[in-house]
């Protein structure tokens, strides 16, 4: 086929799609798109190529992408082919089960770019095909969601969001009901899902699609998960002097409401960042893993001499914590997803010692396999199951037993009981109960972090995130390593090197590599599932020496680690 077929073809399908297309905005994006491959223009005949030529992918993670026009992008076409997908998936699973009632579907959306739109948008088509719709009452964080479709027993709930993408990005989270309890989607429902998705896109218009009334959820709704989320802390016996930012999300009402119904003082703000704003003005990259996104907390927590910094991400998912620290050049330094994930962990099994029967205590705490070893520790201390599951709330939520989970990416799990999914706001008030406890004591979070490295030795961990702007060259590092095995990295002998591409014992098939290194360090190495980054996840652990001896150690170890890692996937 020719170019000028080629491009012919392409106008084809934008013609077509324009045809189906209810948003004005991206019809005129999209038109003059057209008319400029039309007049020959190289640069608009490649962005046609890349919008027509590939679909956006429907997986465990939902939808995700840039807000634009075509099938690889996000928009209300692909929003509401997605929705008919998913309707219809719904409708033949309870047609297999003779007991099931009509399906029904909740539906949230957070204070991005037509978030609103496309959870309106999914209400109506759920609702014309036969699915009993709920639209939550307003813009809410993404737990919030994920608690309404335990809380109305529904089928299946979606999110509106893309987190804590870049600002022109929105997503479509899938959480399923029943025997699921509320849990995002796992194979092969994706699977199921993106193949009703596909057959509507290939055979249906969208603007066809018939649409029905929805009802909006109550208030009540909110007010009980505000309700059962302040359950997971104590009456604080202090106060402490904290700092919160969300991030330009939304996740400062509920989270103003939790604290309140906790028992705890109102944080003081960072204004700038405290209301939803989709434009994310004050920050580069809305994460608070990302340089600079924290910047203003570290600001304000300086004016009023802050004990603790709460940051949340945009759909309020997410945790980060910052504790002071007078080597760190703004006077603070973040935790890692690690450092907290264990401390919260250590907690939950404290927790569970207290409630612990005479069998002793029970329960799974659980973290991504990416995620520190240390927390296996502390479940052995415990005498806890434990369980490394694949990266994802998804898998991390559906441990049996689970009591607690995390995932070093700032996710964590507190309350299994009431939302089986990541939530940042549960997260950050069990920490609050923790720093509370603490103060009482005159103790902080530092002198705790001590406590736990003479107790569970010292697990230091870092972080390699490779970006690249073509996707093979993760594929040929990825094939490299596999080809050419390291005997050492950074010095340190490998002991072996597991493929997890087939599977590993319990753990389904998924590309990583887990080199296992002499003296307890680990490597893992992955594609990333949301972003073009070859991610490299780097622990080691001392566990003898004084706590500063420990510290030494496992650092020393990281360093080189990473130091080899550099090399091996340069």
């Amino acid at each position: 086929m020719s170019q000028t077929d080629a491009d012919q073809r392409r106008i084809s399908l934008a013609e077509a799609w324009l045809r189906q297309d209810p948003d004005p905005e991206t019809r005129a994006e999209l038109a003059a798109i057209v008319d400029a491959v039309r007049a020959g223009d190289p640069a608009a005949s490649a962005d046609l190529a890349d919008r027509f030529d590939q679909r956006l992918a429907f997986g465990t993670a939902g939808l995700r992408g840039e807000i634009a026009a075509g099938p690889n992008r996000m928009n209300r076409v692909l929003v509401a082919q997605a929705a008919a997908g998913l309707a219809a998936y719904l409708l033949a699973r309870g047609a297999a089960d003779a007991a099931a009632t009509t399906p029904s579907i909740v539906i949230g959306y957070d204070g991005r770019k037509n978030s609103a739109v496309f959870a309106r948008d999914t209400a109506e088509i759920m609702a014309g095909a036969g699915v009993r719709a709920t639209l939550l009452p307003r813009l809410l964080p993404t737990p919030v969601l994920a608690f309404a479709v335990r809380h109305l027993d529904a089928s299946a709930g979606v999110m509106v969001t893309a987190s804590h993408n870049p600002p022109n990005d929105n997503g479509y989270k899938v959480y399923l009901g029943g025997d699921d309890h509320g849990s995002q989607i796992v194979s092969p429902a994706d699977a199921e899902i993106a193949a009703q998705i596909q057959h509507i896109a290939d055979t249906a218009s969208v603007a066809g699609l018939p649409r029905g009334e929805f009802a909006t959820a109550p208030e009540s709704i909110v007010e009980e998960y505000v309700r059962q989320t302040a359950l997971v802390a104590s009456p604080p016996a202090a106060q402490p002097n904290v700092v919160y930012t969300a991030m330009h999300g939304v996740g400062w009402q509920t989270m103003a409401s939790v604290l309140t119904a906790a028992g705890f003082d109102a944080p003081t703000l960072v204004e700038a960042q405290i209301q939803p704003d989709p434009g994310f003005p004050t920050v580069s990259f809305p994460n608070p893993e990302e340089p600079g996104a924290m910047d203003l907390s570290f600001a304000r927590a300086r004016e009023v001499g802050a004990e603790l910094i709460v940051a949340n991400d945009p759909d309020a998912d997410r945790l980060a914590i910052a504790i002071p620290d007078a080597s760190a050049e703004a006077g603070y330094r973040r935790l890692t997803g690690n450092e907290v994930g264990l401390i919260l962990g250590w907690q939950a099994a404290e927790r569970a010692a207290a409630v612990s029967g005479d069998s002793g205590p029970s329960g799974t705490l659980a973290c991504s396999i990416v995620s520190s070893p240390g927390l296996e520790a502390i479940a052995d201390a415990y005498e806890l199951d434990f369980e490394a599951t694949l990266t994802g709330f998804k898998w991390i939520s559906r441990a049996p037993g689970l009591v607690f989970g995390y995932e070093e990416a700032l996710g964590y799990l507190v309350n299994p009981g009431t939302v089986r999914d990541k939530d940042g706001i549960s997260a950050a008030l069990a920490f609050l109960s923790l720093a509370a406890a603490l103060k009482a004591e005159g103790r902080t979070i530092d002198d705790h972090l001590d406590a736990f490295v003479e107790r569970f030795g010292c697990h230091a961990s870092a972080q390699i995130s490779i970006r690249v702007t073509e996707l093979s060259r993760i594929g040929e590092i990825m094939a490299r390593l596999r080809a050419e095995p390291p005997a050492s990295v950074g010095g340190i002998r490998v002991e072996r090197i597991e493929d997890l591409s087939d599977g590993f014992g319990e753990l389904p098939p998924s590309d990583v590599l887990r080199i296992v290194l002499n003296g307890g360090g680990r490597v893992m190495v992955r594609p990333s599932g949301t972003e073009p980054k070859l991610k490299v996840y780097i622990d080691a652990v001392a566990e003898t020496g004084s706590v500063a001896e420990r510290r030494a150690a496992a650092s020393a170890a990281v360093a080189a680690l990473e130091a080899g890692m550099r090399e091996l996937t340069a």
